[in-house]
């Protein structure tokens, strides 16, 4: 399947280097390009991407509001975006997140592993950079804040709350199988079922969902 994806930076030769990479690969194509926030919501409404690259610090609009509003939009709801940008503060790794966005990388990322994050992303798996990762999760921990979903792991049954722990440590469905002794096909079942429960949009959600509510703790075994 292709990945359509959707191109927004305010820098013109950022777009167009970017646009070459993604044209490279036999499995993606351009389906628009955008210079501003406003412009990547409109255009997102517009082609339906698979797929949004977002920068932060752009004018009009910002990333992190773009973001917002295309993950808020239920006729977009297959729509990711993976938040590109050369500011890998805490503040704009929370708010990316909180804001809807699937994966957050940052500029110097190797061509190659731009390229790998977002089928990573398309294929509805969450991706962090992982320096500001370690950053993100004692964020967390400091500041008091509002959860993505107003239902708590409570009501999660006691495997779903094991495979939320796994999912929370970044295992993907493979490794969550074999630590709990189950087929990758039932983990993603339970994975599915579990963003089903909470409203969750993906596992960048869950992971969220899970340190806020305190079940998992950086440093955790």
């Amino acid at each position: 399947m292709t990945i359509r994806v959707l191109l927004a930076d305010d820098q013109t030769l950022v777009r167009a280097a970017f646009a070459m990479l993604v044209e490279s690969a036999q499995d993606m194509v351009v389906v628009g390009e955008a210079g501003s926030g406003r412009e990547a919501v409109g255009a997102a409404r517009e082609v339906r991407p698979d797929l949004v690259v977002m920068d932060i610090r752009m004018p009009d609009l910002d990333g992190i509001e773009a973001t917002r509003l295309i993950a808020g939009d239920a006729a977009l709801a297959g729509v990711r975006v993976l938040v590109l940008t050369t500011y890998d503060t805490d503040e704009n790794i929370v708010e990316a997140l909180r804001a809807g966005a699937s994966g957050f990388l940052v500029k110097d990322t190797r061509p190659a592993e731009l390229l790998d994050a977002i089928r990573t992303v398309a294929a509805g798996e969450a991706l962090l950079s992982p320096g500001p990762t370690a950053r993100l999760i004692e964020r967390f921990l400091r500041s008091p804040s509002v959860p993505v979903s107003a239902v708590g792991p409570e009501c999660l049954s006691e495997r779903e709350r094991e495979v939320l722990t796994l999912v929370a440590r970044g295992l993907n469905n493979t490794e969550v199988g074999e630590a709990l002794g189950l087929s990758p096909l039932t983990a993603k079942t339970h994975v599915s079922r579990i963003m089903g429960k909470l409203g969750a949009r993906d596992r960048a959600q869950l992971v969220i969902v899970a340190y806020e509510s305190g079940m998992v703790t950086p440093g955790a075994g």
